[in-house]
């Protein structure tokens, strides 16, 4: 097993231990220590990392699998890992920032399906690398959410439909408006931050630069400087105070960036201070309007709530002014932010991978061939074969867009409906077995022909309207 040494300045992170290949070694082996560096590899005795995901402003992941759970479940081991040009007042502001992504975790993550859920958080002090000292880590243990982020999206599957960023807005919304009424604000929303985790579920990730704010008068709730340029909106980037419309602006930015596929820097004209994006896309004036509104560069103008937003969305708005102030260098007066009431998450159609899409077309020809087979060895009629074939296989491609059917369900139905099948002979026909297994694997063939085929068309199409 490969087992991920977490020290920053490890020349050569990566450790192969034989004895742990045997999964059941993993309960009972004692600690193990990085070959190059010495660092103690499971972490508090119970948590492996096993792989690097990826280093963000001040935290390293790893995916990592968790001994004392009697699953072993995988999660993600979040390591404080500050820039090293960081002066003593950052280091110290980093610091309490990822202290407080693991408290804000904590608070919210059980009470919302879309947001990671916290295991752990401890800080391991081990001996430095250089003689006679110290060094101490901090970390922090979620949820680990299985799939691709937006921005992995984006790069594999190209530009995002009108239907797709509409999907993802009524899935993010609801978790804004949710953390919102608690006083929180993400302040980096970015496609890398939202992950849509293999059932086609959206996760709200990455916690770290969340702000608290409160209704307090007197209370100081302006941005400290941490952004992600681009996704920021000008009250974000001058350190002034910052509000709900603040995360909605960013998430606006997201959207015009999956919906034309370039960089914010490469949509915004920082000459006129305007957003140029609207001529590159082909949507509805409702959903220009929403997201022309969002992108305002002063917050008081912009929706107040996730749930103005959502209301919107299904809701035609007049014409706003294509131009909006422009931005000053000083911080936007304060206004009080502006508490949303919680709504319902809204439901929307789930959203397909390739993968899934070719899986269910492959299901419904074989299972189709199978059905078909069955009825016409019994009605010896084909108008109703097809008929009564048509009927059942619309039934179950529905069943799939619903999700009620999916992954193991695909494999089961199909092998229940062939063992009946072989037990009965009556339902084959003239048909030797052999013949009905070739007679539905083409089936399944030919179905993932033709749907290869519609999508090559469709984005033949759509790129060029």
């Amino acid at each position: 097993m490969e087992v991920y040494c977490t020290r920053p300045q490890c020349p050569r992170p990566q450790n192969h231990f034989s004895d742990l290949d045997d999964t059941t070694n993993l309960k009972e082996v004692h600690q193990k220590y990085c070959t190059s560096c010495g660092m103690p590899l499971i972490l508090r005795g119970r948590y492996i990392p096993t792989q690097f995901l990826g280093k963000g402003g001040f935290g390293t992941a790893f995916l990592a699998i968790d001994r004392d759970t009697p699953k072993m479940r995988q999660c993600v081991v979040k390591q404080f890992q500050p820039s090293e040009n960081l002066t003593a007042e950052a280091l110290e502001t980093a610091r309490i920032l990822f202290t407080r992504e693991a408290g804000v975790l904590e608070e919210i993550g059980d009470e919302h399906k879309q947001i990671p859920d916290l295991y752990a958080f401890f800080p391991i002090t081990v001996p430095s690398l250089e003689s006679g000292q110290q060094d101490e880590f901090f970390y922090l243990v979620q949820e680990y959410i299985d799939g691709h982020t937006l921005e992995d999206e984006l790069s594999l599957e190209g530009n995002f439909s009108e239907m797709g960023v509409t999907q993802i807005l009524t899935e993010i919304l609801p978790i804004l408006q949710f953390i919102h009424h608690k006083g929180i604000i993400h302040r980096d929303i970015k496609p890398s931050n939202i992950m849509r985790r293999r059932d086609g579920r959206l996760f709200l990730l990455d916690f770290g630069a969340v702000k608290l704010v409160t209704n307090s008068p007197g209370t100081n709730t302006g941005s400290t400087g941490i952004y992600s340029m681009g996704f920021a909106p000008p009250e974000q980037m001058s350190g002034g105070q910052i509000f709900p419309s603040t995360d909605l602006y960013a998430l606006a930015v997201t959207v015009i960036m999956l919906l034309t596929g370039q960089d914010a820097s490469q949509l915004f004209d920082a000459y006129t201070n305007q957003w140029n994006w609207l001529s590159q896309v082909n949507i509805s004036d409702r959903l220009a309007h929403v997201l022309d509104r969002m992108l305002l560069s002063t917050p008081s103008q912009r929706f107040q709530s996730a749930t103005e937003v959502l209301e919107a969305i299904s809701t035609p708005l007049p014409t706003i002014p294509t131009s909006s102030p422009p931005i000053q260098a000083q911080p936007v007066p304060p206004s009080p932010p502006v508490q949303a009431q919680p709504v319902p998450p809204a439901t929307t159609k789930p959203i397909f991978a390739t993968w899934e899409i070719l899986a269910g077309a492959a299901f419904s020809g074989f299972e189709g061939a199978l059905i078909a087979i069955s009825i016409f060895s019994i009605v010896n009629n084909p108008i109703v074969t097809v008929a009564i074939s048509v009927v059942i296989l619309t039934g179950l491609i529905f069943a799939q867009t619903r999700r009620w059917l999916e992954r193991f369900d695909l494999l089961i139905i199909p092998g229940i409906t062939f063992a009946v099948i072989f037990f009965i002979p009556l339902l084959r026909g003239s048909l030797s077995i052999e013949q009905v297994v070739v007679l539905a694997a083409a089936s399944a063939l030919a179905a993932i022909a033709v749907m290869s085929l519609f999508r090559l068309i469709y984005k033949l199409v759509y790129s060029i309207i």
